[in-house]
């Protein structure tokens, strides 16, 4: 009897261990792990929040550390979703094939960052270029770009901030990730985008980075240029298009095509509802 009774408990142990695990293929009970990009993971949580508010009893973890650490755990199995904002790369896809996995791709957002001055500033436009010298410090006076003779005032994201990380590597560093350039030291960090905003408001030398959704006429979005001949304006169709230079799609990659609990949040991701999430937060929108 005594040892019916260990081998019964030993079984119901093993069957719950086994039901708590999150599965792709709908054998869930409501646990999901959301791993990778930092631009992303602030939005990645707000859709967290928003589903698990709908559906009581989901437990859905989402962490930032980067696209490729998401897209790495994804790969090894360790996280159910992987946030990016850049595109898996071919050797990823191989190293997931390898291991009996076929990664699959959706664009779940828009992300397009405006860069802003005040509405008095002669300036309305700049190149790449001359943004990337600005925020190293290599520019420092507006008259250097057609501009009033007058400081430069930078403002920008604190380091935490994944707008402050897709800034540095897509305009600092002109689309080199690795590269070894870095903000000014004389850059001033603000808390928030609205404080980017708040301050270009009110000072004529400011110059400032945020998401889209920021853009009042109490600042005035400059048109931005990668190849210093067409100069394009930050406006939701021309992120939609590609167009405008500091834009990108950012992704979720799942192991197979998306069942059970994965392809509910997927779904919810993709419905008005998930999208109205992503332009609450300042991003675009992909429906």
């Amino acid at each position: 009897m005594f040892r019916r009774l260990t081998c019964f408990l030993i079984l119901f142990f093993v069957a719950l261990i086994g039901c708590g695990r999150p599965d792709n293929a709908g054998k869930s009970t409501g646990s999901m792990q959301v791993k990778g990009s930092d631009t992303m993971v602030n939005l990645g949580q707000a859709w967290a929040e928003a589903f698990m508010k709908k559906n009581q009893g989901t437990n859905i973890a989402v962490t930032g550390g980067g696209s490729g650490t998401g897209i790495a755990a994804l790969i090894n199995g360790t996280c159910d979703i992987a946030e990016s904002s850049r595109i898996m790369k071919d050797k990823e896809k191989e190293m997931a094939k390898a291991k009996g996995h076929e990664a699959v791709e959706f664009i779940v957002g828009l992300d397009g960052l405006a860069v802003v001055v005040h509405p008095s500033n002669p300036v309305s436009k700049l190149t790449i270029d001359q943004l990337a010298s600005i925020y190293t410090g290599s520019i420092t006076n507006w008259k250097q770009v057609g501009g009033t003779d007058s400081k430069i005032v930078l403002l920008s994201r604190e380091v935490n901030s994944g707008t402050h990380v897709y800034f540095k590597e897509h305009v600092v560093r002109k689309g080199n990730e690795k590269g070894p350039e870095e903000f000014a030291s004389h850059a001033l960090l603000m808390t928030s985008s609205q404080a980017i905003a708040d301050e270009v408001a009110q000072n004529k030398s400011a110059i400032g980075y945020y998401g889209m959704g920021y853009i009042s006429p109490k600042q005035k979005a400059l048109e931005i240029s990668k190849d210093g001949k067409t100069f394009v304006k930050p406006a939701n169709e021309n992120v939609k298009n590609g167009s405008y230079p500091i834009s990108r799609p950012m992704f979720f990659y799942t192991v197979g095509e998306p069942k059970g609990l994965v392809k509910k949040y997927v779904d919810f991701v993709l419905s008005p509802e998930g999208q109205e999430v992503v332009k609450r937060l300042d991003f675009v929108p992909v429906r």
